[in-house]
């Protein structure tokens, strides 16, 4: 677990993220959109348990973890130290997952962003069963075409490309596991200056949702998780509905 930040107390806290909050509400109005149909996902990767707490007392309940063993410890601690009235946290799996670790995934998260592969699809669902609950899960599509990250790829999915045939195959397959519903799609965006260099990416993964949306009608398919503390106005602008911030909240990670 990860020492407190000295720069975070718990005014500094609130102070970040009410501005984050006043900042997404004034971004969806100005887009046209509302700011209730946008989920605001705390990234407490490398955060001490005691800045989880203060976020959590604030009000908020969704939290975003990137590895599974650094989760572990803190979701059984904070459980722990709640009061059996209150309503719990919820906790978004937002990181790589090796399949290995399908099973901890399925025990600990609500929503799992991260899908990646067909394996790993049906690891979780293998879980869920054994569980009696039903996972939702979000399909990442490498929109970028980066090879340093996951997904599926989806730098070219137009109808009728090689590429759209592929997923309309995964994702046939992945939608027709038990205890699983594909809830939506996760992108990231290329790390760079620019948030503007983000929106090609945003926008394309939102058409790619609404193509799959026509195919697989069947599907829930309402959520679009991309942005970050960088680029999240412009997600916001392409129709985001989850946001994964972190520096936005709690500063700069203390990595040390």
């Amino acid at each position: 677990m990860q020492k407190q930040n000295p720069t975070i107390t718990s005014d500094s806290l609130a102070t970040s993220y009410n501005s984050t909050l006043t900042h997404i509400k004034d971004i969806a109005q100005r887009s046209g959109r509302t700011a209730d149909d946008i989920t605001l996902i705390a990234v407490t990767k490398n955060q001490p348990l005691e800045a989880i707490k203060s976020l959590y007392e604030l009000g908020h309940r969704h939290f975003g973890e990137n590895r599974v063993e650094e989760a572990s410890e803190k979701i059984e601690l904070l459980s722990s130290q709640m009061h059996s009235n209150t309503s719990p946290p919820i906790w978004h799996m937002i990181g790589h997952i090796q399949s290995r670790k399908a099973r901890t995934c399925a025990s600990l998260f609500n929503h799992i962003h991260s899908v990646d592969t067909i394996k790993l699809a049906t690891r979780l669902s293998r879980f869920a069963c054994e569980h009696e609950i039903t996972l939702s899960v979000l399909l990442q599509c490498n929109i970028s075409g980066e090879q340093t990250k996951s997904g599926f790829a989806a730098t070219d999915a137009a109808p009728n490309t090689p590429q759209w045939s592929d997923l309309v195959n995964t994702i046939s397959q992945i939608a027709d596991l038990s205890n699983l519903s594909i809830a939506g799609l996760m992108t990231m965006a290329p790390i760079t200056n620019n948030p503007e260099a983000s929106r090609p990416i945003f926008r394309n993964l939102r058409i790619l949702k609404d193509q799959i949306s026509q195919h697989f009608p069947q599907l829930p398919m309402n959520h679009l998780s991309m942005g970050m503390s960088a680029d999240y106005a412009i997600a916001i602008q392409e129709g985001a509905t989850m946001l994964r911030i972190g520096t936005s909240i709690f500063g700069h990670r203390n990595t040390k």
